[in-house]
């Protein structure tokens, strides 16, 4: 049949063929976690006197062309090129359609009596625009329908599958770096080639599993696992690749951190930190953090691939209870001047307790990993063992000996309530005076220490005046009143503040 001349062989006969001659290169890959990486590979330069026309198609279809860097790592010898160009119009049936425009092709289509084809002639191909920023807006993806002539008549759409002929020239299978590399003597070089691209992004997950909880009094012994997933979406597939995370935010990758990075590449190799580890391993680079999977890993193209980095047994973990009563952000209404409005921060009355679970990233409390910024999940064995999902927050970037927290909620037997039982302001005297009842209750059959958080922003000079237990000052517009509270029972807390301007 017909069809059997579609340029599909073609597409599979030259794969093969080139599989055959060219085997894909080890790529060692430097992914950070804002959807862009550093890979590197080599390339053998066979140069002759004059002008070399050098092509490579082990690249990716979302390379930064002016990223692209290649050089001897031995430094001894410097490569001239005169020219780069760079191509990602990878043959598809849209690309086709757009270089078939105006000629007339074959259309198979589905029939009761089987396999049919007919003939149109391609008016416009239709292209799907991306969306994108012009002029300082964003302007959304544009879809154009493709219109073809069948039988004298238009249509805005396919009559069927488009066979195209297999003659077809142009045909580029991968993206393709070409060089034009200038050279006044014959040389072999064993190149490296180091370039930027998009679609890598990775991200770390963290899963703490703590026991039963029915006989929690303080520390708890947890178990900790620690997963970073990798997502390829660049186009290309990394069938042999050596894989670093970079953690940090980085804003703008400089000419200097690429020489940074070409410094840290060559001690690697130098030291021999590709070879194969037991664990991931991680190191300090500049003001960020370098992970190494120590492993070499097939990362195939939309493919999402999970390693573990973490596992730790017997982590201490401390749950505790913060009441932060003000029912909105003081903070964001706050802008340095006077508010003398009685009602402020008083809007609804929060009467949540949050529930936090506590754990020191130190070598002590067998963790002491920096660990990068992700979701941290929390699981909880019930009485029977079994585990169960509790809670799960945001952190940051946590360097050693920090503490990470937990956020799993809001407690269901623990309450609170904040009243303002007196305000009175003197205009002529330049002062206002606040009191507030803090009431803690607790329903739990153990008693529990919550953290009660105030926060003074009706202006910047305050002084607190009375006080039924002692407070922390945290900063210049926060205290907070550590506060144990019996079980089945309840605490109560007063406090006034002055303030003056």
């Amino acid at each position: 049949m017909r069809i059997f001349h579609s340029v599909a062989v073609v597409f599979l006969a030259t794969a093969l063929s080139a599989a055959q001659k060219n085997p894909v290169q080890p790529v060692a890959l430097t992914i950070y976690n804002q959807d862009f990486a550093v890979a590197r590979t080599s390339i053998d330069l066979n140069l002759h006197p004059g002008v070399n026309e050098v092509t490579t198609t082990d690249v990716t279809s979302r390379l930064e062309p002016d990223s692209v860097i290649l050089r001897d790592p031995t430094g001894k010898q410097v490569i001239h090129i005169a020219e780069q160009n760079y191509d990602a119009a990878v043959v598809s049936q849209e690309w086709l359609l757009k270089k078939y425009e105006g000629k007339t092709i074959d259309f198979q289509t589905s029939t009761p009596q089987g396999p049919q084809i007919v003939q149109g002639t391609i008016i416009r191909a239709g292209l799907v625009q991306p969306g994108g920023w012009t002029n300082g807006q964003y302007v959304g993806p544009q879809n154009t329908q493709p219109l073809i002539e069948v039988n004298g008549k238009l249509q805005f759409q396919l009559p069927g599958m488009p066979l195209f002929p297999a003659t077809t020239d142009d045909l580029l299978l991968k993206p393709t770096l070409r060089w034009q590399i200038d050279s006044d003597k014959t040389e072999h070089l064993h190149a490296e080639l180091a370039y930027i691209t998009g679609g890598l992004d990775w991200e770390a997950t963290y899963n703490v599993v703590a026991p039963d909880e029915s006989d929690v009094t303080g520390l708890e012994r947890s178990d900790v696992l620690g997963w970073v997933t990798i997502h390829n979406l660049s186009g290309t597939d990394f069938p042999n690749a050596t894989v670093k995370l970079m953690a940090g935010d980085v804003t703008n990758l400089t000419p200097q951190v690429m020489m940074e990075l070409k410094g840290a590449y060559r001690n690697s190799l130098a030291a021999g930190a590709l070879q194969v580890a037991p664990q991931v391993t991680q190191k300090a680079f500049d003001d960020f953090h370098l992970y190494n999977l120590n492993r070499t890993v097939a990362l195939r193209n939309g493919e999402t691939k999970q390693v573990q980095f973490i596992d730790a047994s017997n982590v201490g973990l401390q749950r505790s209870y913060i009441y932060d009563g003000a029912s909105t952000q003081l903070q964001q209404w706050y802008s340095g001047f006077l508010n003398q409005n009685r009602s402020y921060g008083l809007d609804d009355g929060n009467t949540k307790v949050y529930t936090v679970e506590e754990l020191k990233n130190s070598e002590d409390n067998h963790l002491g990993m920096p660990l990068p910024a992700g979701r941290v999940r929390l699981y909880r064995r019930d009485a029977d063992g079994q585990m169960e999902f509790v809670g799960e927050s945001m952190i940051n970037h946590t360097p050693s000996n920090d503490t990470v927290k937990i956020v799993t909620g809001s407690a269901f037997d623990v309450k609170g309530k904040r009243t303002q039982t007196d305000f009175h302001v003197n205009i002529g005297g330049h002062m206002m005076d606040e009191s507030f009842q803090l009431k803690l209750t607790n329903q739990k059959k153990q008693s529990v220490k919550v953290t009660v958080i105030e926060r003074l922003y009706r202006c910047d000079n305050w002084e607190i005046t009375g006080h039924s237990a002692e407070y922390n000052k945290r900063d210049s517009h926060t205290i907070e009143f550590p506060v144990d509270v019996p079980a089945r029972s309840e605490t109560v807390v007063t406090y006034t503040v002055h303030y003056t301007w």
